[in-house]
């Protein structure tokens, strides 16, 4: 990565790393356009003991997001596993810290999506999207989920959305994100990233 590139931010929370699967798979799709490059982020996790303290950095996997990776990024894609139809705690935590971005307009036109895991195919996947989606709506960033060009939305039997990429992880969450799900991300990194570009000079043009 050169630093100087415009680029998606991939955040995401993951336990049993099916959402980090999905999320290095979009920044996949991302990395297939040109002119911008992913940025992989994650969150740490929320400790009911106030003592509790996390690693600056996380033994494996992405390091954690600051407020100036959302703050830059041309394009937020959001990953959770759905936690009762919402998204997971530690990522809700932190964008309840995005206040002060929220105050200055940083994230406003700017495209987002999201995508979810769950145990179960019923789980919540679809609620857990769209619960995702409320606080991207507050920020003005201009929502983008999987249009059914992506023929996977009709093949597929287990996860996969048009509010955006989900995955099926099975009751032991140890089902591996499958051939039609894979597709599914990549298809959505690769329409965010192209709607990065094409916002971005929008935003260009109109300051």
């Amino acid at each position: 990565m050169s630093g100087s590139l415009p680029y998606v931010l991939i955040l995401y929370y993951s336990r049993s790393g099916a959402t980090a699967t999905m999320a290095q798979q979009m920044a996949d799709g991302v990395e297939q356009v040109a002119g911008i490059e992913a940025r992989l982020r994650t969150v740490p996790p929320v400790s009911p003991t106030c003592e509790a303290t996390s690693p600056e950095i996380p033994d494996e996997g992405a390091v954690y997001v600051e407020l100036d990776d959302l703050r830059h990024c041309s394009a937020l894609a959001l990953g959770s596993p759905t936690r009762f139809g919402n998204m997971a705690a530690p990522l809700k935590y932190f964008l309840d810290t995005t206040s002060s971005l929220w105050i200055n307009g940083a994230l406003i036109d700017k495209p987002a999506s999201a995508f979810t895991s769950s145990a179960s195919l019923h789980g919540g996947q679809e609620s857990t999207l769209l619960t995702m989606l409320v606080p991207l709506l507050h920020h003005g960033m201009v929502y983008a989920g999987v249009p059914y060009s992506a023929t996977e939305l009709i093949a597929t039997q287990t996860g996969g959305t048009p509010y955006g990429t989900s995955h099926l992880a099975g009751p032991r969450s140890d089902r591996s994100v499958d051939e039609h799900e894979r597709a599914l991300c990549v298809a959505q990194g690769k329409r965010l990233a192209k709607l990065a570009l094409a916002m971005q000079t929008m935003r260009e043009e109109a300051s």
